[in-house]
């Protein structure tokens, strides 16, 4: 299991940056339009991680990792026959790849194809 993209969803964008850029000395983009205005920085590992605001007045802050897979629809199948609830159906984000968002046992959790 690889996380390729680690999400943070944040009421302080700028601080939750600061913090990773003082720990893990990572340095954080201009928000990108493509992932929900999320600023983003590249981890070692080759994944990215991204900090961004609540997209609607229902969103909750959240800690969100999104799993490398190389079929989103089987994986996310799978998911869903064990018991998972599917919080968002694959999508494309051109040029990054597509992402689902899935539910188990209260903890979103994301998987994402190149």
């Amino acid at each position: 299991m690889k996380i390729h993209y680690l999400e943070i969803v944040s009421d302080d964008v700028d601080t939750t940056c600061v913090i990773y850029q003082n720990i893990y000395g990572v340095s954080f983009s201009d928000p990108d339009p493509m992932l929900g205005n999320a600023r983003t920085a590249a981890m070692k590992n080759g994944g990215m991680i991204g900090v961004r605001l609540p997209m609607s007045d229902t969103e909750q802050s959240v800690v969100r990792p999104y799993c490398l897979v190389d079929d989103i629809e089987h994986e996310l199948q799978k998911a869903l026959d064990a018991g998972a609830e599917a919080a968002h159906p694959p999508l494309e984000i051109p040029g990054l790849g597509m992402f689902a968002i899935y539910i188990l046992s209260g903890n979103q959790l994301g998987l994402w194809q190149k």
